[in-house]
């Protein structure tokens, strides 16, 4: 997916959230997300959606020193799904006014506008997913954003530790990883170093590692962020069990 594709997906995953919540009881217990209201889900999905487009907004070239922004919150509950279309729209117009592939400061490995509004997309994607789980409905996510979200979570995991302190125990003495995808030939390899963990890329990858998960991309989407089990049958772990464990105790998001 491409910056404009990724723009696009996070106007339509914020529809598809606020119609899944508008009518919904707000104080609906969000089981994915223990001890949050469908309120709160809400609240924090449009928060985010505000503050990234602060940053994208001001093109920062280093990490703000506030993270202080007026989410101007509704008065009531019932009236946050359209509080969340007031900052998804916001937040379109930045995207529209915004060079996405500028040079700017993310926590992350892509230091471009664009980032933030890949990260956008898939905090908004899997906290509708959470929404519909609270609601007792089945989410889909296409196969497509279910392969980028997964190369999202990857690829900047490495640097998340400022908030996903338990990566700093992701190391090792190169052991390896591979998340593959059953409906597709996608397939990420992640290695553990004595200094830390990242994606092996490029054509001379190893074609084995020490333990292997293949799922849907959907599905592996949502174990990479604790929506699912990896002992469910959506699964088929592979090899060092011990290394799979290893993982899911340590790169919670």
């Amino acid at each position: 997916m491409n910056p404009a594709q990724h723009a696009a997906a996070v106007a339509a995953e914020t529809a598809r959230f606020i119609a899944t919540v508008k009518g919904a009881d707000p104080a609906t217990p969000v089981p994915s997300c223990p001890g949050w209201t469908l309120t709160d889900l809400t609240r924090h999905t449009g928060s985010v959606h505000r503050w990234f487009t602060v940053l994208l907004s001001r093109r920062i070239q280093q990490p703000p020193a506030s993270r202080e922004v007026d989410l101007r919150l509704p008065e009531q509950p019932d009236g946050y799904p359209d509080w969340l279309a007031t900052g998804a729209a916001e937040a379109a117009q930045v995207f529209a006014d915004t060079d996405l592939d500028a040079p700017m400061w993310a926590w992350g490995l892509d230091q471009h506008a664009r980032f933030w509004v890949r990260r956008m997309l898939f905090e908004t994607l899997v906290h509708r997913t959470d929404a519909e789980l609270a609601l007792g409905l089945s989410p889909h996510i296409d196969r497509v954003p279910a392969v980028d979200g997964v190369d999202e979570f990857l690829t900047n995991l490495p640097f998340a530790s400022f908030f996903a302190p338990g990566t700093a125990e992701l190391r090792g003495p190169g052991r390896t990883l591979r998340f593959g995808c059953t409906d597709g030939d996608d397939d990420w390899l992640v290695r553990l170093r004595p200094d830390g963990f990242g994606l092996v890329t490029g054509d001379d990858r190893p074609r084995t590692a020490d333990a292997t998960v293949q799922g849907t991309a959907a599905d592996l989407l949502l174990l990479l962020y604790g929506r699912l089990d990896r002992n469910s049958d959506a699964f088929q772990l592979l090899g060092d069990q011990d290394l799979i464990a290893h993982w899911f105790t340590h790169s919670s998001f």
